[in-house]
């Protein structure tokens, strides 16, 4: 029997429990933040497997051969910087991406950690998936893409007309 790779259509066969997830600590341990059962339900994180796929597939797609997108990959980029203290701010900014909330969308942070999450649970702990990582997410139209930089910035590309955030306008980006 030939063994099946992995590809969008079967990616949620390669969903591992919770208490295997390298990053479990970020949504179980008290020192951090223990998520309601209802949430960490809803949160899927990936084998190594499925999670070289998704930084395969970004990868293949050259979207960070610039940093924070590939040039001309996207029409509108929209960036905003993460400050103690604005996490409303920060709330805000993702929602008016215009993204459905129940929308799954795919976290890529290295080549064997992943995890597919309701676009709503990005948004309420975003704070909680990204700690400085550099963190790519997508959806399966790679349409739009959101990159949480290692410099507590977020940037945010999109092909649909969009009108970028003046939030953060006097603030020099790294890029």
């Amino acid at each position: 029997m030939q063994k099946m790779g992995v590809g969008f259509d079967n990616i949620l066969d390669h969903v591992i429990p919770m208490d295997d997830f390298a990053m479990k600590w970020r949504f179980t341990d008290e020192d951090y933040n223990r998520l309601p059962q209802l949430h960490l339900e809803q949160l899927r994180p990936l084998d190594r497997q499925a999670s070289k796929f998704l930084w395969d597939y970004i990868s293949a797609t050259n979207l960070h051969n610039d940093i924070p997108f590939k040039r001309n990959f996207f029409r509108n980029i929209d960036k905003v910087r993460v400050c103690e203290g604005n996490e409303k701010e920060i709330k805000k900014w993702l929602y008016q991406r215009g993204i459905p909330f129940d929308k799954m969308v795919f976290l890529s942070y290295q080549p064997g950690t992943a995890m597919i999450v309701p676009w709503k649970l990005l948004i309420k702990y975003f704070d909680d998936f990204d700690y400085g990582d550099d963190l790519t997410v997508i959806d399966l139209s790679l349409s739009w893409a959101l990159l949480f930089y290692h410099e507590d910035e977020i940037y945010f590309g999109t092909n649909k007309d969009f009108i970028p955030s003046k939030l953060h306008e006097d603030i020099d980006f790294l890029w």
